[in-house]
């Protein structure tokens, strides 16, 4: 199959295992990634820029098919001399007194943001991990974004009680190259390459059925034939004495 085929993707997300089945499945057919930024993932699917996304979710759906794949775990940084250096998890109630950064570009779907309200909202998460490397604030993040901005001074440890991010691929819904998306689907899917989900295979010919040796047709036996009856001998009359 030729042609080509342009896979968007967020920060965090890491598409290469996946890039390296479509090159051993699809040969022929150039597959392109491209890192976007969380907001702009969704519109480059629906301008067409790019025929699929890997996003995170919630996030924008409108008129694109979403297919979860899997969900994070969630974080919080903070500078590694913090208080809560020890500890081995924490829950949003151990945020209360501090201050939490909130990015625009934000994964998780908040319904109400723990800790106290900053006096504003970085632009990007790696614009707030800066802020926290200098001693000021929280930040709560997928544990992809914590790794993506590691830094020796920072430390990261699960929040058990937040909200999570999911991954999804991302598609229109008026998809104008289905056959490929499937290919994509199956991949990310962990799907075999047989799979029956996948444009079917050729069949291959049946062998044809070896035909019998002609035999030779058995002759029909008649009755079998009948043997003359000799006539019985007649004993002779015995003399008296």
């Amino acid at each position: 199959m030729t042609g080509s085929f342009t896979l968007a993707y967020v920060p965090g997300v890491t598409p290469g295992k996946w890039a390296r089945v479509w090159q051993e499945r699809l040969p022929e057919t150039e597959l392109t990634l491209v890192q976007v930024p969380v907001a702009e993932a969704a519109a480059k699917v629906r301008a067409g820029e790019a025929d699929a996304a890997l996003l995170r979710l919630p996030g924008d759906r409108e008129d694109l098919h979403a297919i979860p794949l899997y969900t994070e775990t969630t974080v919080v940084v903070f500078p590694k001399d913090h208080e809560f250096a020890a500890a081995d998890e924490l829950s949003l109630e151990d945020l209360a007194e501090h201050v939490l950064w909130q990015p625009l570009d934000d994964a998780l779907g908040w319904d109400e943001v723990p800790g106290l309200p900053p006096v504003d909202r970085p632009a990007t998460t790696a614009d707030a991990i800066e802020v926290v490397a200098a001693g000021v604030g929280l930040l709560v993040v997928p544990q992809s974004l914590a790794r993506l901005h590691h830094r020796k001074d920072l430390k990261y440890v699960p929040l058990s009680d937040a909200p999570q991010s999911r991954v999804a691929l991302s598609f229109p819904i008026r998809d104008e190259n289905p056959e490929l998306i499937e290919h994509m689907i199956g991949i990310v899917r962990g799907r075999t390459a047989n799979s029956t989900r996948g444009p079917a295979a050729e069949p291959a010919p049946k062998p044809t059925p070896k035909q019998a040796p002609k035999q030779a047709p058995k002759q029909r036996r008649g009755p079998a034939p009948q043997q003359k009856k000799q006539p019985a001998k007649r004993a002779k009359p015995r003399r008296g004495r």
